[in-house]
């Protein structure tokens, strides 16, 4: 394990989601430390991992306007002291909300007007839930459009009993 914690500055970016459309083969169990970037290549989350690949496929699945390009370090020989190290420097100053990056997605935070007032003209549970499962719907149908126009490869499924809460989690 290095002691010198490797500048973010100095990782180059690499995109999100390579020629074929999937996270890189290459970091699918790798531990480590990545960034993640939006388009104009702006920091916006750095999280911790012991599988690299799973928890980008999770995050372009929970915030996919945010992800296109990440830089990341690996270890072989994990240490949550050093990971945990290396994410506060590359996180420096910025805040990011770790709820919509490190959650199953609350699609009662993407509700518009017309499924709010659904909701509270909902007289019962069962009618809430078919209310809560209607916008856990749309709002998956629009992530799949956005990983479909990104070019993803990979296939993305949700739990179906938790679209009843609300909540968008991947199977």
């Amino acid at each position: 394990m290095a002691d010198v914690i490797p500048p973010l500055t100095e990782i180059p970016f690499a995109p999100y989601l390579d020629e074929s459309g999937n996270i890189s083969p290459a970091l699918e169990g790798k531990i480590g430390v990545y960034a993640i970037f939006d388009a104009d290549k702006c920091l916006r989350y750095v999280g911790i991992s012991r599988d690299i690949a799973s928890s980008l496929k999770l995050h372009i699945v929970r915030v996919p306007s945010q992800c296109h390009w990440l830089k990341f370090t690996t270890v072989t020989k994990p240490s949550r002291t050093v990971l945990s190290e290396i994410q506060a420097a590359w996180f420096d100053d910025l805040t990011a909300d770790t709820d919509l990056w490190e959650q199953p997605l609350d699609c009662r935070r993407l509700m518009n007007d017309d499924e709010k007032h659904q909701l509270e003209q909902a007289i019962n549970e069962a009618e809430q839930e078919k209310v809560l499962k209607n916008v856990a719907r749309r709002v998956e149908k629009d992530i799949l459009a956005q990983l479909a126009e990104r070019g993803a490869a990979f296939e993305v499924r949700f739990n179906p009993k938790r679209k009843s809460e609300g909540i968008l989690d991947i199977k």
